[in-house]
C-alpha cells in the first residue's frame, strides 16, 4: 500500500454477518477461482456453507478490510466452546492441547487478501485487529500442508505447529498451529 491509500478495518460480529456475507463469499470466489474450479470443496457453495456454521458458531468475529470503498480483505473465526471436538486429527496430539473451556480457543476461520494488495501487510493488519478483540487465550488455524510458504508466514506471526488435521473427508491436509492471544 502506498501514502495514498487508505486501509479501513471494520470489526464485525455475527449480527453483522448478513449484512457483509455476500462481499466475504465475493472475495472467497475471487481468491479460490482456481482451486474452486477443479475442487468441489473449495465451491463457493461449499464455502458458504461453511461460513454459515461458522458465523453461527459463538463469538463469531470478522476484521473487514476496504481500500477506498473496495473490499481487499477478512479474517475471521469464532470461540470453540467445551462442547468441540476434535474431528480430522490425523497426527497424535497430547490431550491438554485438546482440552477446551468456553474461553481457551479462537478458530481462526480465514485470512484472506485479494491479489492486488498482498505481500502490503494487509493480511496481519486483519490479523492482529481480529485477534485484538478476542478474549480466548490462543487461537488456532490450519493451513494446506501444500502451501509451506504461507506455513512459514504463520510461524513468523507466533503460531507453532500441534499436528496435521483432515477436518472433512474431502478437504486437503492440514497443518494444524496454535499461537497465544496476547
Amino acid at each position: 500500500m502506498d501514502a495514498a491509500t487508505t486501509l479501513t478495518v471494520t470489526y464485525c460480529t455475527a449480527e453483522d454477518s448478513p449484512a457483509i456475507e455476500q462481499r466475504l463469499i465475493a472475495v472467497y470466489a475471487e481468491v479460490y477461482a482456481a482451486e474452486a474450479a477443479s475442487d468441489p470443496f473449495f465451491s463457493i457453495e461449499r464455502f458458504t456453507q461453511r461460513l454459515h456454521s461458522h458465523a453461527a458458531a459463538p463469538r463469531w468475529g470478522c476484521a473487514f478490510g476496504e481500500v477506498g470503498g473496495e473490499p481487499v480483505g477478512y479474517a475471521y473465526g469464532f470461540a470453540r466452546t467445551t462442547s468441540y471436538r476434535w474431528n480430522g486429527l490425523v497426527t497424535p496430539v497430547p490431550a491438554e492441547d485438546l482440552a477446551e473451556t468456553d474461553t481457551r480457543t479462537f478458530a481462526l476461520c480465514e485470512v484472506m487478501v485479494r491479489s492486488p494488495w498482498r505481500g502490503s501487510g494487509i493480511a496481519r493488519i486483519l490479523h492482529d485487529e481480529l485477534l485484538s478483540h478476542r478474549i480466548e487465550e490462543r487461537s488456532h488455524l490450519l493451513v494446506e500442508e501444500e502451501h509451506p510458504r504461507v506455513r512459514a508466514l504463520y510461524e513468523r506471526w507466533g503460531y507453532r505447529w500441534m499436528g496435521t488435521m483432515q477436518p472433512f473427508p474431502d478437504a486437503p491436509r492440514y497443518d494444524s498451529m496454535f499461537r497465544p492471544i496476547c
